[in-house]
């Protein structure tokens, strides 16, 4: 049996010899990081030999507080919205059920609105954070989606009046609509300012886009969800006008078409448009 591992830094070469001597231990280490019901790994060690245990211990707290830091830092509406104790509690459940599956830190948490639905205390108390995770999940992405210059203006005047309801547009990489039956853009607002929101009751739906360095997410009127949901998806300027008339028959159309240039949720090029 080879002798246990040090807990103490090893130069470069030993790792290369470890993966070739316990090909499988790296497996046991990671289960025992993601459970602390689990023992320090017997071929970890102390410098003079002696158990690793307490020594694993505290570098166990310390991945797991780390990723729960992470996670706040994605979702700092919600940790805002449910107190930093509740938090911290809903994270480490959520860890132990999906742990990270990258090294990008900005990959973490993307089952974590799923979980809060089906998270009991949660759906009971404050069933609107999981749509508050999807909003901020959505803010997050668009900030790293990929460049893409917006529509501009002279992209619907340079066409002519009886061809403007036919265009489709292509969706910018960054944009996203998110519809919930709470009031999830206020809560987003004051979750990141620090504030709470006791009784977020009002519908709302946002649209989340990044027309150039920083992400905006912009409170859709009636209507609008269904309008930018229409078009995101490749339908044509008339069917999504028409689609948001019937969900919403007081739809302020200008404003509609005002909205659809300055939000950048369309991407500028030839085949902007058709």
């Amino acid at each position: 049996m080879p002798p246990p591992i040090s807990c103490i830094a090893s130069p470069p070469w030993a790792a290369a010899m470890w993966r070739e001597s316990w090909p499988d231990q790296s497996g046991d280490i990671t289960r025992a990081l993601r459970d602390a019901d689990l023992p320090a790994p017997a071929m970890l060690a102390g410098r003079d030999g002696a158990a690793a245990g307490r020594r694993f211990n505290v570098y166990r707290n310390n991945v797991a507080h780390g990723l729960i830091e992470a996670l706040g830092s994605i979702f700092p509406a919600v940790k805002a919205q449910c107190g930093e104790a509740r938090f911290a509690d809903a994270a480490r459940l959520y860890l132990a059920a999906h742990p990270p599956r990258s090294r990008l830190v900005f990959e973490h948490g993307r089952d974590f609105a799923a979980f809060l639905d089906a998270f009991e205390p949660a759906r009971h108390t404050m069933p609107w954070l999981a749509d508050l995770a999807r909003l901020e999940r959505a803010w997050l992405d668009a900030y790293h989606a990929e460049d893409a210059l917006p529509m501009q203006p002279a992209t619907l005047a340079d066409v002519a009046p009886d061809d403007l309801a036919a265009q489709c547009f292509r969706a910018h990489p960054a944009a996203t609509v998110i519809v919930s039956r709470f009031a999830v853009h206020d809560l987003f607002e004051a979750g990141r300012a620090g504030q709470v929101i006791a009784t977020p009751l009002v519908p709302q739906a946002c649209l989340v886009t990044r027309p150039a360095l920083s992400v905006e997410v912009r409170l859709l009127p009636g209507g609008g969800a269904v309008f930018f949901s229409a078009l995101l998806s490749g339908e044509s300027l008339g069917s999504a006008l028409a689609a948001a008339l019937a969900a919403a028959p007081g739809f302020d159309i200008p404003a509609a078409l005002a909205a659809l240039l300055q939000s950048g949720a369309m991407c500028a090029g030839p085949d902007a448009a058709s």
